[in-house]
């Protein structure tokens, strides 16, 4: 069942812009075939197509439901910037893993530094990332991708969550140790290609970050934030 989102959906609502392409000349839908709307209150619409025109694709709502596709935990992913495209492949996967918001951050040993104009451009093109992981994955939300920000900045925002987690190459407890059934909100910072300086980790933890390790290997910037999402999922039991 393909899968999009609306604010709200009425009980006919008239599909337009870049999805009402990917409905008629992608996924080449004609009247009469199902597709699912997910609104901004987590509620599935299944509906079917009464007509296509020039102004988009207009559908009927056949029946309503509660999303239950959402984690029951909310994970912040603050990951540092990598270079070339694999944030890119971070945010699509993190989605599809199902982290609540992402947060791209600048430490230290960033080497893919943008200026304000290009960072702007930048999370354009990750909420879009994020809008299609969350289309194929059949997120109940969209998770946003915020502005870069600074680490210092990051650490500002610690005393909105349950639990904040740095996953550093210096040593660290093991998740299971760290994760509380009692956690809902939980902030997860990983490093870029070079990892964290000592004294950006002594940041954190100044502001109540505790050390984890995803084990004896060194994981790549890429792949660190994907693990560490893999299983705060499974401990959680949201991979069940």
């Amino acid at each position: 069942m393909d899968w999009f989102f609306a604010e709200s959906v009425g009980q006919t609502h008239l599909i337009t812009g870049e999805d009402a392409i990917h409905i008629t000349k992608s996924l080449r839908m004609s009247v009469g075939e199902i597709i699912t709307i997910c609104d901004k209150n987590k509620t599935e619409h299944l509906c079917k197509i009464e007509r296509i025109t020039s102004d988009g694709v207009q559908v009927k709502v056949v029946t309503e439901s509660e999303c239950m596709n959402e984690p029951t935990v909310e994970v912040t992913l603050f990951a540092a910037l990598t270079k070339g495209d694999k944030m890119e492949t971070v945010i699509q996967k993190s989605v599809e893993l199902g982290v609540y918001s992402i947060v791209p951050v600048l430490t230290d040993r960033c080497i893919s530094r943008p200026d304000m104009k290009s960072s702007a451009k930048k999370q354009q093109r990750y909420q879009k990332i994020a809008y299609q992981a969350a289309m194929q994955s059949r997120r109940g939300i969209i998770p946003e991708v915020h502005e870069i920000i600074e680490l210092k900045k990051a650490t500002e925002m610690l005393s909105d969550f349950d639990r904040a987690i740095m996953f550093y190459e210096g040593g660290g407890m093991p998740l299971k140790k760290i994760i509380m059934p009692s956690d809902k909100k939980i902030a997860v910072f990983t490093g870029c290609e070079g990892g964290f300086e000592e004294s950006e980790a002594e940041l954190l933890t100044s502001h109540g970050a505790v050390t984890a390790t995803l084990g004896k290997r060194i994981l790549r910037a890429e792949t660190a934030p994907l693990t560490a999402l893999s299983i705060i999922m499974f401990h959680t039991g949201n991979l069940e």
